[in-house]
């Protein structure tokens, strides 16, 4: 189904959202929750992705497309021991924090963004809140201090790079991302989010597979060829990357599917083709074949150009990533003397960014394609004090300790799980005086700053960057001194 809805349930007429039910005896039981049934509640809070939260008489609810304020009838979908699942079925209150003029008519269904019909100074004032409800969870945090948010000039079409599935038909193909619990795939049409030549990207390529009846995979019969489409905007270039990615390499149809969006879209200037024949969740394969001569696009950031080849982790909001690169640089307060380690360095942005301010600059990441493509980068813009290291960060950072190298400032931009205890035991073994923590969750940042608070290193100010404007996630530069 296109849109993964289901048929309409009856709404029970003993109206289960409205408390007890009398037995004969005259007693009093609790009703029974199901699938499929529907109560009237109010939402009070929301969780950390996105779903409104209320109560029922023996559950925690979850409620999908609801906001903190909203009076709604609830839909139910799964129901578990203590808590229960479901979604908007009717609106009985909107909530004052709701927008007037909702971005985007398939917020309900969709749900990619759960906060797009929020007005936007709510969606910062939740934000900061959450980052405020995440440190207070550790005693010794929650007195720190955390800056309003601060936003990105745009609030839509932000987004530059988007990963989208590929359903359907050949006939009749939809390019989108799955719903949540769901393998149904929603089809995106005009995303308000998405950078206005991705969504242009998508209609072409749209066009391209109904043209040339280009066969669209099916998991479960593990037949047909296209599976997701990949797309990288470089802003400074106004360009366009295409990443086809196919479950088996068929050179016919992915040619002709080629040269036809080019055709149709003059921006678009590289083009690659990746083979992934796994039956996983992972979006791409281990292997890329141009079919453009050109391989890469090049991205600006402030004074920095980066190369963006189709597997570069690059931030998909470049006004966002030079609000984060600005604030990194404003605290460590280089002097040019100071040795600086950027540890999970990715591309290098960070690094390079600090570099012409720093005596040295070493950069530390996991992934060899990435410290390939920092280097690359760094001989881009002409930085001689960079060098990039690609292996596991507590065993570069025990190196560096052996080496007895002084390292004066650690910059560090962890994945989402955050940094693991041993990696911050090495990284304050090595002293520095000063420590900037960038993350992408509140809750393992708080973590990592509680366990920093025991090594002697103090929180001193967190900035929060609204990287992703209209969904649940906040980015968060911190300050750290040593005690």
């Amino acid at each position: 189904m296109k849109h993964g809805i289901k048929d309409k349930p009856a709404v029970s007429k003993t109206k289960t959202f409205s408390g007890k039910s009398k037995p004969e005896d005259g007693g009093t039981v609790k009703p029974r929750l199901g699938k499929k049934s529907l109560l009237e509640v109010s939402i009070g809070d929301l969780d950390e992705d996105g779903y409104g939260i209320a109560v029922s008489e023996a559950h925690s609810l979850r409620i999908s497309g609801a906001l903190p304020g909203d009076v709604v009838i609830a839909g139910i979908d799964h129901v578990a021991q203590r808590i229960a699942f479901g979604h908007v079925k009717k609106m009985i209150r909107p909530s004052a924090c709701r927008s007037k003029k909702p971005l985007c008519r398939e917020s309900f269904v969709c749900l990619g963004c759960p906060l797009v019909s929020m007005k936007y100074s709510e969606q910062a004032a939740w934000k900061k809140a959450f980052i405020q409800k995440s440190l207070s969870q550790y005693r010794e945090l929650a007195e720190v201090p955390v800056n309003d948010v601060l936003s990105p000039l745009r609030l839509t079409h932000y987004r530059t790079t988007a990963r989208l599935a590929i359903a359907g038909k050949h006939s009749d193909p939809y390019l989108g991302i799955y719903r949540r619990a769901t393998h149904d795939v929603f089809d995106l049409q005009e995303c308000p989010i998405h950078h206005t030549l991705v969504n242009r990207v998508v209609e072409v390529v749209r066009s391209g597979i109904k043209k040339l009846r280009v066969p669209i995979y099916n998991p479960r019969s593990k037949m047909g060829l296209l599976r997701y489409l990949v797309v990288r905007v470089s802003e400074d270039e106004q360009k366009v990357m295409v990443v086809l990615v196919t479950a088996q390499r068929s050179y016919n149809e992915i040619h002709h599917l080629a040269k036809f969006i080019r055709q149709q879209m003059p921006e678009i200037e590289v083009v690659a083709q990746n083979v992934n024949n796994s039956e996983g969740n992972v979006i791409m394969g281990a292997t890329d074949h141009f079919l453009t001569p050109k391989q890469h696009l090049t991205e600006k950031i402030g004074d920095v150009s980066l190369m963006l080849s189709p597997r570069s982790f690059f931030q998909v909001n470049r006004d966002g990533a030079k609000l984060i690169y600005g604030k990194v640089l404003e605290w460590v307060a280089l002097s040019g003397r100071e040795t600086v380690l950027d540890l999970y360095c990715g591309i290098g942005g960070i690094s390079l960014t600090l570099a012409p301010h720093a005596a040295r600059v070493i950069g530390v990441e996991y992934v060899e394609a990435a410290v390939a493509d920092a280097r690359k980068n760094a001989r881009l813009n002409g930085m001689n004090n960079c060098r990039f290291e690609a292996g596991d960060a507590a065993e570069l950072l025990e190196e560096i300790a052996e080496e007895g190298e002084r390292i004066d400032v650690v910059v560090l931009n962890p994945p989402r799980k955050g940094c693991d205890e041993q990696v911050l035991k090495r990284v304050t073994a090595l002293s520095p005086q000063r420590l900037i923590y960038v993350s992408c969750s509140p809750q393992s940042l708080a973590r990592d700053l509680n366990i920093l608070k025991t090594l002697g290193y103090s929180c001193r100010e967190i900035q929060p960057v609204d990287m992703f404007p209209q969904t649940m996630h906040v980015e968060n530069v911190v300050r750290l001194e040593k005690d």
